[in-house]
């Protein structure tokens, strides 16, 4: 896929924990690697206690404005079902969302004061060009450590960038420690195989864990 000519916006949300912040720095790394301008937002207020977690990450060649406008987002890494329905007025309609159907419940869930809403996925795939939804949470656990889950993510996204491999390389790096570096970018090359092995797929489900629209 060709980046957009105009800057690319890119917008990374879920809860707290789940590595929302790390993935928005490693592409932003990556990105500055392949010589792009680069400008990153945070908002991630109660973050530590599983609260709300977003994070825009704008390139291209010249990037005035760290925060991206209402349906402006090419691509949304929703770590979180229901945070992807909570942002979901940032994406462009040709846009592309992934999303982690792995759910976390919001404290009025759990003790029952509210209902977790249903036909999540449904909806988010109205709006949008593509919608890419995988258990990332139980493929991470499957290749060591569930919280691998946010590179798994970045490697599907790399996919759509167009920047060298060598360039992610570097950029998790960077950004991660050595001891963690090797089950990250196995988790990030799964990403990217999985992503290459369906893209020739057309709009289908299968086992309820991944769709795809073209």
């Amino acid at each position: 896929m060709k980046l957009p000519s105009e800057t690319t916006n890119v917008i990374l949300c879920g809860v707290g924990g789940q590595g929302i912040l790390l993935a928005g720095r490693i592409l932003a790394v990556a990105a500055l690697e392949a010589g792009l301008d680069v400008k990153k937002a945070e908002v991630h207020g109660m973050a530590q206690r599983g609260g709300s977690v977003i994070t825009h990450v704008r390139f291209g060649e010249r990037v005035f404005s760290p925060l991206i406008a209402s349906h402006q987002a090419h691509f949304m890494l929703a770590f979180e079902p229901l945070e992807a329905l909570r942002y979901l007025d940032f994406m462009s309609p040709d846009g592309t969302i992934f999303i982690n159907q792995q759910k976390i419940l919001p404290q009025p869930v759990r003790v029952g004061k509210m209902a977790y809403p249903t036909g999540i996925v449904s909806k988010c795939k109205k709006r949008v060009h593509r919608l890419i939804a995988i258990n990332a949470t139980h493929n991470a656990e499957s290749i060591g450590d569930p919280r691998v889950a946010n590179l798994i993510f970045l490697g599907m996204l790399s996919r759509f960038l167009g920047f060298p491999e060598s360039i992610w390389q570097k950029a998790i790096q960077a950004c991660i420690p050595s001891t963690k570096q090797e089950i990250n970018i196995r988790a990030f090359q799964f990403g990217r195989d999985f992503l290459m092995r369906r893209l020739s797929i057309p709009e289908k489900e299968i086992r309820g864990t991944y769709i795809i629209t073209s």
